[in-house]
């Protein structure tokens, strides 16, 4: 394989692998009997793009989108590939390859921008979940999802490179 496509192949793999070490999280956290996300009101807020419409005042009362929680996971792993190209495009290629955990927990932080300033405004909740009876725990909980996300990206990277020696031999 050439340099491009073993980097946009890795970069996928640290995208699938850190979002799923996100939602390994989740689990526990749900375990533990704390909210988590719902991928059904993800995929319903994504479903009504379509329609043209982008925002909700509440997504749970608008109207179900058939496949809706297929289409939330999908945008889920999405944007975690999404985000493990934007740290690739910060730190570059040679990250893929000796990836260190400081640029990998930096992006995964900055990412909570995304349901801070546009997922949860469009769902209803207002800007970093204003709108929410409780912001300040909301918003907390979606800094340590991130970071873990972020954690996981460092730790998606190590396996995706002994993967990708793996299949290319």
């Amino acid at each position: 394989m050439n340099t491009w496509t073993t980097g946009a192949a890795q970069t996928v793999l640290v995208g699938v692998g850190a979002t799923a070490v996100m939602d390994i999280w989740l689990l526990l956290l749900q375990r533990l009997g704390v909210p988590t996300l719902n991928f059904t009101m993800i995929g319903r807020w994504a479903g009504h793009w379509r329609h043209g419409t982008w925002k909700h005042n509440a997504i749970a009362k608008a109207a179900p989108v058939q496949g809706e929680l297929a289409l939330g996971w999908l945008l889920h792993y999405a944007t975690g590939v999404a985000f493990a190209g934007l740290l690739v495009g910060i730190a570059g290629l040679p990250w893929l390859t000796n990836p260190t955990l400081l640029p990998a927990l930096g992006v995964g932080i900055a990412t909570v921008a995304a349901p801070w300033l546009v997922m949860q405004p469009a769902m209803g909740a207002g800007i970093a979940s204003s709108r929410t009876p409780a912001p300040a725990k909301n918003r907390l909980r979606s800094l340590v999802n991130h970071s873990v996300f972020g954690f996981g990206l460092y730790l998606a990277a190590d396996l995706a490179g002994v993967l990708i020696a793996w299949i290319s031999r």
